[in-house]
C-alpha cells in the first residue's frame, strides 16, 4: 500500500536538496563573474551582486545539504521518530538562515540610493565610464556635480554630459529589479522549508498513530503490522 504522505515527504525533502544546490551555485558562480574583467555588459549585475551575502549563502547551502542528508535514516527506517524530528528542527534552523539572508538582501534595497553612492565613489573611472556607457548617462547625481562624469563614448564633452541625465536614476531602478529577483528566489526556497516542515509533522504524526496502533495490537496478542 502507497504511503501518500512519506511520499509527500520524500519529494519536498529532495526540493529542499534542490533548492540547496541552486543556492550554492548562484554563490560560486557569483564569487567566479565578480573576478572577471568588467565589461558593459556585467559591470552593473557584478557590482551588485558584490554586496549580496556570498560567503553566508555558501555556508547557508552547506547546512541544508548536512539537513538533508540527516533525513537518509529517517527514510530508511520507516518507523523511527528521533531522526525525523532532528532533521524537522534543522530544517527550521535551515529556513530561518535563508530567511536573514533574504531580508538582508531586501533590506539594502531600501537602502538603494545610499548605497549606490558609495559604490559608485569606490569604482575606478575606467568602472564608472562603463556604467554611463551602460546607462547612457553622464556622472552619479549629474554632469555637474561630484561625482563628476567621467569623459568617454557617451560623455564626450562637458556640454554633451550636461544635457544627459545623471546615472543615478536608471542604475538604482536596475538594481533594485535585479535584487527583488535575488530576494524573492530567496523567500521561495524558504517557503519550500515550510513545506518541508509541515510534511515532516504529518510525518511525525502519521508514524506516532502507527505505533499507538501497533502497541494496542500487541497488547492484544494480534501482533505488529
Amino acid at each position: 500500500m502507497r504511503d501518500n504522505i512519506f511520499l509527500s515527504y520524500v519529494l519536498v525533502d529532495l526540493l529542499f536538496a534542490v533548492g540547496g544546490g541552486l543556492l550554492l551555485i548562484f554563490a560560486l558562480v557569483t564569487r567566479s563573474e565578480i573576478d572577471q574583467t568588467p565589461t558593459i555588459q556585467n559591470v552593473a549585475t557584478d557590482l551588485l551582486l558584490s554586496m549580496c551575502p556570498l560567503t553566508a549563502a555558501i555556508a547557508n547551502a552547506v547546512l541544508i545539504f548536512f539537513t538533508f542528508l540527516m533525513s537518509v535514516p529517517a527514510m530508511v527506517m520507516p518507523m523511527t521518530r528521533g531522526w525525523l524530528k532532528f532533521h524537522g528542527y534543522l530544517v527550521v534552523i535551515c529556513a530561518l538562515f535563508t530567511m536573514i539572508i533574504g531580508l538582508t538582501i531586501w533590506f539594502d534595497t531600501l537602502k538603494t540610493r545610499k548605497n549606490l553612492s558609495n559604490i559608485w565613489n569606490a569604482q575606478p573611472n575606467t568602472t564608472q565610464s562603463l556604467l554611463q556607457q551602460k546607462f547612457n548617462c553622464c556622472g552619479y547625481n549629474n554632469a555637474t556635480s561630484p561625482p563628476f562624469f567621467v569623459p568617454d563614448s557617451v560623455c564626450t564633452t562637458p556640454l554633451v554630459a550636461a544635457a544627459n541625465i545623471g546615472c543615478v536614476t536608471p542604475f538604482v531602478s536596475f538594481a533594485n529589479n535585479f535584487l527583488d529577483i535575488i530576494f524573492t528566489g530567496a523567500f521561495g526556497i524558504v517557503g519550500i522549508d515550510v513545506a518541508l516542515i509541515l510534511t515532516t509533522a504529518m510525518l511525525l504524526k502519521d508514524r506516532k498513530e502507527k505505533e499507538r496502533y501497533r502497541h494496542i495490537d500487541e497488547k492484544q496478542g494480534v501482533g505488529s503490522f
